[in-house]
């Protein structure tokens, strides 16, 4: 069980080095645009304040990394950093859109749930 936890946990890792690069570097891109469903003005008027949601994506990969990196003794690590992105995740869900519910916070929760299954 652990190991599958692992698994999700370094997939939510990856998704949110994506989300990273999505916001740091391609937010005013076509790609960019095309994934937030921005309009070029839109993405050109927030592109400083979207850097800075990439780098924050980029800390919680980072915390998740670390958990991993740490094996059995970055569990709680892992659970920290699952919850953080979790909370984010519905926080997106409610105040910017519904489908970030199914790329964030339910694949957290899953992550949260395997990992709890795995040490108990």
């Amino acid at each position: 069980m652990l190991l599958a936890a692992n698994i999700v946990v370094a997939l939510i890792a990856l998704l949110h080095v994506y989300i990273l690069v999505l916001e740091m570097f391609l937010w005013d891109t076509p790609k960019g645009h095309k994934a937030f469903n921005l309009t070029p003005k839109l993405a050109a008027d927030t592109k400083v304040l979207a850097a800075n949601q990439g780098l924050y994506n980029g800390f919680l990969a980072a915390g998740l990394f670390w958990g991993l990196y740490l094996g059995l003794g970055g569990n709680h690590i892992k659970f920290f950093f699952l919850l953080c992105v979790l909370v984010a995740g519905i926080y997106g869900a409610a105040t910017s859109s519904k489908r970030i519910l199914y790329i964030q916070a339910i694949p957290a929760l899953i992550g949260l749930a395997l990992l709890y299954l795995a040490v108990n």
